[in-house]
């Protein structure tokens, strides 16, 4: 079995360039801007927000439009609406629009847009090393109410484990027999986490304090409040869990995390859940797993190619249209019992994205603070590497 290097959180905050939390003094200095720019007299910044969803123009309004001039788009931003982008100062978009080369080139050059502001945590579709040989600037949304997604997770094994997709289906149709729906009692059972973080950690303390479970861990860096026990390898915690969840960044070292060796690995018929990011797993192989009864049942809240069919709707096209967007991969996992796919809604609480709106004016503020104390020539200001800067 390969082995898998994580980075630890020190060197994702060497990367990224983030502090793990903001100081008090640090939030009372950021309300005390935001209050100074908001009664100043300059030229507000113009904001263009792509893939805007209904569910959250209501926040991001509140947010956003008392600060700065701000238009909201449906479209997702690609190489063939980014000069929607011109004129604006600063750009906000969601975790799958694209920011590859070509994109961010035109954004800076053409459209003059000096500013990205992500509404996610992932930046996994970022071009960093474009944005900064054009001298756009990029930040992200670290942390937003990680319980959210850790109850995601925990709704993903309890409808899995329970045949509740089944048992809906057949009721609806008139059918109201119990063949088929045997699941297992949670307590007793094993839960591994790979990945330890806040939502790790979460669904963690959800499956051990709420429902008597025994919980596996494994990160680089051990987190002392674990509930669970840490194993010295992942491989540990893939033979010994009844359930696997993966709370992993998506990179170079994580790309197809559990591929064909990991699922040989791991009990049989043991139940896989992923709400991290698609790339973690190769499809493929999970697929031939569940099909061999190797892997018992999967639950997904992310797809490798999910930009091509995630927020979209389908479901009023004609045969023929639908062909067009056809996704083979999607189409097996979708035909298999045991398979539970959610359309990238883990975050998704009123919570969230009030934390989300609220992050997001916040780096945009901190953006213009930049602007202006440039313009000024001010070197006292704080290091940016105290910021939710990407790059």
């Amino acid at each position: 079995m390969r082995a898998h290097k994580l980075l630890s959180s020190q060197q994702q905050r060497t990367l990224l360039r983030l502090k793990p939390q903001r100081s008090e003094n640090k939030r009372r200095s950021r309300a005390s801007n935001e209050r100074c720019y908001a009664s100043s007299n300059k030229k507000k910044l113009k904001v263009v927000v792509f893939s805007t969803s209904d569910y959250e123009r209501e926040i991001l309004e509140k947010q956003l439009n008392s600060h700065f001039h701000v238009t909201f788009l449906k479209p997702r931003l690609t190489i063939e609406t980014v000069d929607l982008a011109h004129g604006y100062d600063a750009m906000c978009c969601f975790v799958n629009d694209d920011l590859s080369t070509d994109v961010i080139e035109r954004l800076s050059e053409k459209c003059g847009v000096k500013m990205i502001a992500l509404r996610c945590a992932g930046f996994d579709k970022v071009d960093v090393e474009s944005c900064k040989k054009f001298g756009v600037l990029v930040y992200r949304v670290p942390m937003y109410d990680p319980l959210s997604i850790a109850e995601h997770a925990m709704a993903l094994i309890l409808a899995l484990n329970r045949k509740l997709m089944i048992s809906h289906s057949r009721v609806k149709s008139g059918n109201f027999t119990l063949d088929g729906l045997v699941g297992f009692s949670m307590r007793g059972k094993t839960l591994g986490v790979v990945g330890t973080g806040k939502i790790g950690r979460g669904l963690a303390n959800i499956c051990a304090n709420g429902f008597g479970m025994s919980v596996l861990g494994y990160d680089l860096k051990q987190k002392r409040e674990f509930v669970g026990q840490y194993c010295d390898d992942v491989e540990t915690v893939l033979k010994n869990s009844d359930i696997i969840s993966l709370h992993l960044p998506l990179n170079e070292h994580t790309k197809h995390f559990i591929a064909e060796k990991e699922i040989d690995s791991m009990k049989r018929g043991a139940m896989l859940i992923n709400t991290s990011r698609g790339g973690l797993l190769n499809i493929k192989d999970v697929i031939c797993g569940l099909r061999l009864g190797k892997l018992g049942s999967l639950g997904i809240d992310v797809y490798e190619s999910e930009e091509k069919i995630f927020f979209k709707d389908f479901s009023n096209l004609t045969v023929e249209e639908k062909m067009l967007y056809w996704d083979d991969t999607m189409a097996q996992l979708s035909s298999l019992p045991q398979v539970l796919v959610t359309p990238h809604q883990a975050f998704l609480t009123h919570e969230a994205l009030t934390e989300i709106a609220e992050c997001t004016k916040q780096n945009i503020l901190e953006f213009a603070e930049e602007l202006d104390d440039a313009e000024n020539d001010d070197a006292s200001r704080e290091d940016v590497s105290n910021t939710t800067r990407v790059c």
